[in-house]
C-alpha cells in the first residue's frame, strides 16, 4: 500500500488521529479555510450566474504549498475537515488546489476523533457533497454582496469602518426593539399577600394569595391592601382541600449547539464564543497522561439530539454499573427531533462515557473541566430513568379568600443523582394536612410589586430567540454575537446585552431603507432557502437571482435617499454654555454629546440612557490606569495608558510635570539585532503593530503580536499570536516549521 493523506481542517487533529494510524498515512491540515473572496473587492460577477472570483489567502500560500507537495506523494488524497457545510467548503477548495497534483481524492467525515470513527470513515469514502458546497458558498455570497454593499452606505451616513450583515444586522433589531419596549414601558403597582402558616406537625410553609370573593387575586393600591389586611385580622385559616399525587420529570436531551451555549453562559457565565472554543479544543484532543492526546467529546456543531446506538448502550451499562439498573429507564430514550433539524451528526456527548469528568480534572484548565462536567452530566442524565416527586396542593381559605400552598417531596432520584438540581429549583415540603383542619397564622405578609419590563436579551437567551425564529444556524450564533460587540453596537451590562447609541442609529438606519432585509421571517425564510440548497432542492445561482432583484432597487434607493447623520444627531438637551441644541456624534472613543453651535462653542460631555431613554449629560470620569511600576526619572508611579491612536504605552504619573513616557514592551527581545525589544506601537490610522525599540538602529517590525518563545519544534526565539474565526492560535513565524497551538481568546 503507497502513501495516504489525510487533510484535516485543525492542527490539533493532526497529532491525534497520527497517534492510531499506521506510517503509510501523512496527516497535515489547512488550518481552516484557504480560500476567500479577496478583501478589497466584491469579488463576485454579478453579470456571470454570480460567479465567485476566490483567491488563496497571504497567510495560507505556504499551507497550499505543503498540501499541493504532500498530494503529489500520495496515492489517495482523503479530505477530512469538519462534518458541516463550512468542513465541506474547506474540503472544496483543497481539492480545487490540489487537484492537478493528486492521483485520487475522497471525502471522509467522522463525528468524533477515534480509531475507530477514522477508520471507519477510511473504509466508506464518498464524494465531494456539491449541494453543501453550494449551499455554503451561497450563503458567502449572499453575506458579502450585503456588507460590501451596504456598508459604505453606512460609512457615508452614520461613522467610517462600521458594518452591516444579514443576519448580525436582524439580530441587532432584536435587541434594539426589545430596549425600546423597555423604555416605553409602564410600570403597575400590586401587592403580594404570604400567609406563614403552621399546623400540628412541622414544618411551618408559606401559602399565597389566590382568589377574593371568588375572582383571582388583584390588588393594585396601598390602600387596598391595608383593607385586605384589617378584614382578615383574627380569621381562621382553614384547609378546604387536599390534592396529592405522583409525578415524573424526564431529563432533558443531550446537547445539541444552541442548548450548549445556553447552558454555559447560564451555568458558567461562558460567552458563545468561548464555549465553542472549549468546545473545539474537548473535540480535537487534550494530553491525559499516560493515555496521551485524547478527543474527549464529539464534533460540537450539531442541530440534532440523536445519539448511536453503540453510545446509548454504553452509557446504560456505565449507568447500571454507577447507580444501579433501578436508575435505567425500561426502555432506552430518545429525543423527539424539532422541525427542520438537519440530523446530519449525533448530539454532542463525550466519546468514551466510561472517561468521567474526575477522572480528567487533573488534565485539563478549569474552564474545559467544567464545560466537560457539563457535557458529559448531560449526556449520562438523558439516558437515565426520570426523577419521581410526590405533589401535594392545599387549597386554604381565611374570611372571602382562597389560599394556595404546594409541596413536593423526593422519591426517587432518577437523573438528578448525576445533575442534581439548584436551590432555586427544589420545591418546599409541606406537614400533613387534612381539610377542614384549622391552622395557626404566624405571619402575615404584604409586599409592594410592580410589574417589570420585559428583560433584555442575555447570551443564553438571544440564542434561544434565533433559535426559535430560524435566524442564522447553531454554528454560527457565537460569530453574531460577537461581531455585534466588536462593531461596538451592543454592549454588556450585568450580562445582558444593551444597544449602544451607534447601534441604535444603524438599526434605525437599515429598518428605514433596508425593511425587508430586516425582517425576521425574510429572514428565516432565507435559512429554510439555504437548507433547500444543501438538499439538492434549490439552485443556488436562483437563490441568488431573486434575492438580487429585490435587493439592488432597495439598495439604488437607499444610496440616494439615505440620510447623512455624521453631523450629530439632535437632541433636546440645550448646551449648558450657551444655550444651543446639543447634538450626540460618533467619535473614536464612541458616542458624546457635542454643542450644534461648534466651532463657536465647543462644549462637549459624556452621557448616559436613563432607563426611560432619556439623555443625561455626566461629568467625565478620569480613568483607572493600571499600575506598573516607578519612574526611573522622578520615582512616582508609572502606568499603562493608550495613545491617540490606539497603542499602548507607559506614563508617569507624576504628568505634567515629569513627562517620563515609554513604549509598551512585550518582554518579546528583537530577533534582528538581540540588543532591543519589541515594543507595541500604532499607525497614524490607528493599526497596532510591533517593532524594536532601537530603531531607527534596528527597523525589525511585525504585524502580529509577538508572544515569547521558543517554539518547541524548531525553537525560533519568538512566536506570534493570530486572531481567526475559530479563536486565537499561537503560531511559529519560521516558514516550514507549522508549529501551532491555541491560544487564550477570552475576554469576556
Amino acid at each position: 500500500m503507497g502513501k495516504q493523506l489525510i487533510i484535516v481542517e485543525s492542527p490539533a487533529k493532526v497529532k491525534t488521529i497520527k497517534k492510531f494510524l499506521g506510517p503509510q498515512y501523512m496527516v497535515q491540515a489547512s488550518v481552516g479555510h484557504v480560500r476567500d473572496l479577496p478583501s478589497n473587492t466584491l469579488g463576485v460577477d454579478e453579470n456571470n450566474d454570480f460567479a465567485p472570483h476566490y483567491e488563496v489567502m497571504d497567510s495560507k500560500k505556504k499551507v497550499v504549498s505543503e498540501l499541493r507537495a504532500a498530494a503529489a506523494k500520495a496515492d489517495t488524497v482523503y479530505l477530512a475537515p469538519d462534518p458541516d457545510r463550512e468542513g465541506e467548503a474547506i474540503a472544496w477548495h483543497v481539492a480545487e488546489l490540489v487537484r492537478d497534483k493528486a492521483r485520487d481524492i475522497k471525502r471522509i467525515q467522522f463525528n468524533e476523533i477515534t480509531a475507530r470513527a477514522v477508520r471507519e470513515a477510511l473504509a466508506n469514502p464518498r464524494e465531494l457533497n456539491a449541494h453543501l458546497f453550494d449551499a455554503q458558498q451561497a450563503r458567502r455570497i449572499l453575506d458579502r454582496l450585503v456588507g460590501y454593499k451596504i456598508s459604505p452606505l453606512l460609512w457615508k451616513t452614520v461613522k467610517r469602518g462600521i458594518s452591516a450583515g444579514r443576519v448580525q444586522s436582524v439580530a441587532l433589531r432584536l435587541i434594539v426593539e426589545r430596549e425600546e419596549a423597555r423604555e416605553v414601558f409602564q410600570p403597575q403597582e400590586y401587592w403580594l399577600f404570604k400567609a406563614l402558616l403552621s399546623s400540628a406537625a412541622p414544618p411551618p410553609f408559606t401559602a399565597d394569595l389566590l382568589k377574593i370573593r371568588g375572582k383571582k387575586a388583584a390588588i393594585a393600591t396601598a390602600e387596598q391592601a391595608d383593607v385586605l389586611e384589617k378584614e382578615l385580622a383574627g380569621q381562621a385559616f382553614v384547609v378546604e382541600s387536599v390534592e396529592e399525587k405522583e409525578r415524573e420529570r424526564a431529563p432533558q436531551p443531550p446537547f445539541i449547539t444552541s442548548t450548549l451555549q445556553q447552558a454555559a453562559n447560564q451555568r458558567l457565565s461562558y460567552s458563545a464564543k468561548r464555549t465553542m472554543n472549549l468546545a473545539q479544543r474537548l473535540y480535537e484532543g487534550v494530553e491525559l497522561g499516560d493515555k496521551g492526546l485524547t478527543a474527549l467529546i464529539t464534533y460540537m456543531r450539531t442541530d440534532s439530539t440523536r445519539i448511536a446506538d453503540e453510545a446509548r448502550d454504553a452509557a446504560r451499562d456505565f449507568i447500571a454499573a454507577r447507580f444501579g439498573k433501578e436508575y435505567l429507564p425500561r426502555k432506552s430514550r430518545t429525543h423527539k427531533a424539532r422541525a427542520g433539524t438537519q440530523d446530519a451528526h449525533e448530539a454532542i456527548r463525550p466519546v468514551d462515557v466510561s472517561l468521567t469528568p474526575e477522572d480528567v480534572q487533573p488534565f485539563l484548565p478549569p474552564d474545559q473541566y467544567s464545560l466537560y462536567r457539563l457535557i458529559w452530566s448531560r449526556f449520562v442524565a438523558s439516558q437515565m430513568a426520570g426523577a419521581r416527586f410526590h405533589d401535594t396542593t392545599a387549597a386554604i381559605a381565611c374570611a372571602h379568600t382562597l389560599w394556595r400552598a404546594k409541596g413536593e417531596r423526593l422519591l426517587f432520584p432518577g437523573f438528578l443523582a448525576v445533575m442534581p438540581r439548584g436551590k432555586e429549583e427544589t420545591g418546599s415540603q409541606l406537614p400533613p394536612l387534612t381539610a377542614g383542619q384549622t391552622l395557626t397564622l404566624d405571619k402575615l405578609d404584604k409586599e409592594q410589586k410592580f410589574t417589570q419590563p420585559p428583560a433584555r436579551y442575555s447570551e443564553a437567551s438571544l440564542v434561544r430567540e434565533l433559535e426559535e425564529l430560524g435566524i442564522g444556524r447553531p454554528s454560527t450564533y457565537a460569530s453574531i454575537i460577537s461581531t455585534l460587540q466588536d462593531r461596538e453596537y451592543v454592549q454588556l451590562a450585568d450580562r445582558h446585552f444593551v444597544p449602544t447609541d451607534l447601534g441604535r442609529v444603524v438599526c434605525r438606519q437599515l429598518l428605514e431603507h433596508f425593511a425587508r432585509l430586516m425582517d425576521v421571517g425574510f429572514t428565516a425564510q432565507m435559512e429554510e432557502k439555504l437548507d433547500q440548497v444543501a438538499d439538492g432542492k434549490e439552485a443556488w445561482v436562483q437563490l441568488l437571482r431573486r434575492f438580487a432583484d429585490d435587493f439592488n432597487p432597495t439598495l439604488a434607493a437607499a444610496a440616494k435617499n439615505m440620510q447623512s447623520v455624521k453631523g450629530g444627531l439632535s437632541t433636546d438637551l440645550p448646551c449648558p454654555q450657551c444655550g444651543k441644541p446639543l447634538f450626540v456624534k460618533f467619535g473614536k472613543a464612541g458616542a458624546f454629546l457635542a454643542c450644534s453651535a461648534y466651532p463657536e462653542c465647543r462644549y462637549t460631555s459624556n452621557f448616559v440612557r436613563t432607563d426611560d431613554g432619556r439623555l443625561e449629560a455626566v461629568a467625565p470620569q478620569k480613568p483607572e490606569y493600571e499600575k506598573v511600576g516607578q519612574c526611573p526619572q522622578c520615582g512616582k508611579d508609572t502606568v499603562i495608558k493608550k495613545s491617540r491612536t490606539g497603542s499602548s504605552f507607559i506614563a508617569c504619573t507624576g504628568y505634567p510635570e515629569c513627562r517620563y513616557a515609554a513604549p509598551l514592551s512585550t518582554n518579546v527581545p528583537c530577533p534582528r539585532c538581540e540588543k532591543g525589544m519589541l515594543v507595541e506601537k500604532s499607525t497614524k490610522r490607528g493599526k497596532i503593530f510591533y517593532s524594536c525599540d532601537q530603531y531607527p538602529q534596528c527597523d525589525f517590525a511585525l504585524w502580529e503580536k509577538p508572544v515569547p518563545g521558543p517554539c518547541p519544534r524548531c525553537s525560533s526565539p519568538y512566536l506570534v499570536e493570530k486572531k481567526g474565526s475559530r479563536g486565537v492560535r499561537v503560531l511559529c513565524p519560521v516558514k516550514g516549521c507549522g508549529y501551532v497551538r491555541e491560544g487564550d481568546d477570552d475576554q469576556a
